[in-house]
């Protein structure tokens, strides 16, 4: 994903330095780049602080994948690609920082592949945790790789002497025709392919075991965006070799189709990432929402369960940070709420609404949600009516108390979907006429 990044890094520069020959502004060039690098940056150094606040190996991992195409950034925007060159004496050495930069993500990349893990197949809430000894020998083996080539690559690069002037976008097709440079690229587009066959097949083996969702979908996604950059790998090769053999006429490989495929590939990785994490927090925000009637019900019971007044109806519809604390929190207090009012449900209520399910043919569910609907609205009213509680030996039993905390919220969520439902004002007022 970040070569496709990188491929557009490269294609900026080479636009960049065009434009100032030609006298246009590289100031937007700059703001990008040195904008999106520093944020990336920003990112990763979080990472690092939450790495030493909870050593793992998981965070170290995912702050270097992090780290490593954020340095690719800043060093790629035109201010400082050429600073860099001045400052050493010697051109094209950006290129070189841009292209390790992009090589350390692929090597990232292939052990976070690896230590991801489907959520049923892990025994606590952090990925990397689920990682086996087999897995670390697997990721070690790949980074043995890496850890031989890198060196070969930064030799060959200042063996070849490519020290005039060029962009990353034409260093490829410029100096391929000396021989350790055209070495050093084969190898770095060599080690960027098996990073991307490798995160694509790993993947396509998490989606394989995935329900269908969001979540494999977007595995699925970061699987062929892999296999489309790949299509970069093989352009540029092509192109390296054409220039290599000083074959003419096909440099627009390596400068427009090359970066081309990086681009899609990039786009299709994003989306696999950031498709399943809208999906989630948009289901976190439906459910916080979706929770607000049964929340006021158990609220109106009981202010001393909540930690603050309700929200106005304006702080619900702008609620979009920290939404799963929100959300888990508002569960809590309506499972505390229920205890409150259970001493005031009356189990003529809960009978009527056992009737009323069955009647309707509602599975298991849909059937526990409605008695409990049904069951807190009379008890709510029979409170605030100043009904005397029942003796604990009375009290009927509620279903879905009993739930596992993976499935609880989606219980609470029914529950106030049934709320004030027909069925459930069927069953009340079923249960009011058999008095």
């Amino acid at each position: 994903m970040s070569d496709g990044g990188a491929s557009g890094i490269s294609g900026i520069s080479a636009v960049s330095a065009l434009s100032a020959a030609s006298g246009i502004s590289e100031a937007p060039f700059n703001a990008v780049y040195l904008g999106i690098g520093t944020v990336a940056w920003v990112v990763a150094v979080l990472k690092v602080r939450a790495w030493r606040r909870d050593p793992s190996q998981g965070l170290l991992v995912v702050a270097v994948t992090i780290a490593a195409p954020a340095t690719a950034f800043v060093v790629a925007a035109p201010v400082l690609y050429r600073l860099i060159d001045r400052l050493a004496g010697r051109g094209n050495l950006a290129t070189l920082l841009v292209y390790l930069g992009i090589t350390g993500f692929s090597a990232a990349a292939v052990v976070l592949a690896r230590m991801w893990t489907p959520p049923k197949e892990r025994t606590n809430s952090r990925v990397w945790d689920a990682a086996t000894g087999d897995t670390w020998r697997q990721a070690r083996r790949r980074l043995a790789v890496f850890a031989v080539l890198v060196p070969v690559m930064i030799a060959l690069f200042f063996m070849g002497g490519a020290g005039s002037p060029e962009t990353p976008l034409t260093f490829d097709t410029t100096f391929a025709t000396i021989p350790q440079i055209a070495v050093f690229l084969v190898i770095y587009q060599a080690l960027f392919g098996f990073a991307l066959i490798d995160i694509s097949r790993v993947c396509s083996g998490h989606a394989s075991r995935l329900p269908y969702g969001w979540l494999r979908r977007g595995i699925r996604l970061i699987a062929v965006g892999g296999l489309v950059a790949c299509g970069y790998v093989g352009c540029k090769v092509i192109a390296i070799g054409a220039a290599f053999a000083e074959v003419d006429g096909v440099e627009w490989l390596s400068t427009a189709v090359g970066p081309a495929f990086a681009a899609l590939g990039a786009v299709l990785i994003t989306a696999g990432f950031a498709g399943p994490a809208v999906a989630a927090w948009t289901r976190r925000r439906r459910d916080y929402q979706a929770l607000r009637p049964l929340w006021d019900l158990v609220y109106r019971a009981d202010r001393r369960l909540a930690l603050e007044a309700p929200p106005s109806a304006w702080t619900e519809r702008l609620a979009f940070r920290d939404l799963e604390w929100r959300t888990a929190r508002r569960g809590l207090e309506i499972r505390d709420g229920q205890l409150t009012l259970r001493p005031w449900v009356e189990p003529a209520v809960v009978t009527a609404a056992t009737g009323v399910a069955e009647r309707a043919g509602l599975d298991d569910g849909d059937r526990a949600a409605l008695i409990v609907a049904a069951a807190l609205r009379s008890a709510g009213e029979a409170l605030n009516a100043g009904t005397p509680p029942r003796p604990r030996e009375d009290q009927a039993p509620l279903p879905g108390l009993d739930a596992e905390p993976a499935e609880e919220r989606a219980h609470l969520v029914r529950v106030a979907g049934y709320l004030y439902a027909p069925l459930t004002g069927e069953a009340l007022a079923v249960a009011t006429a058999a008095e």
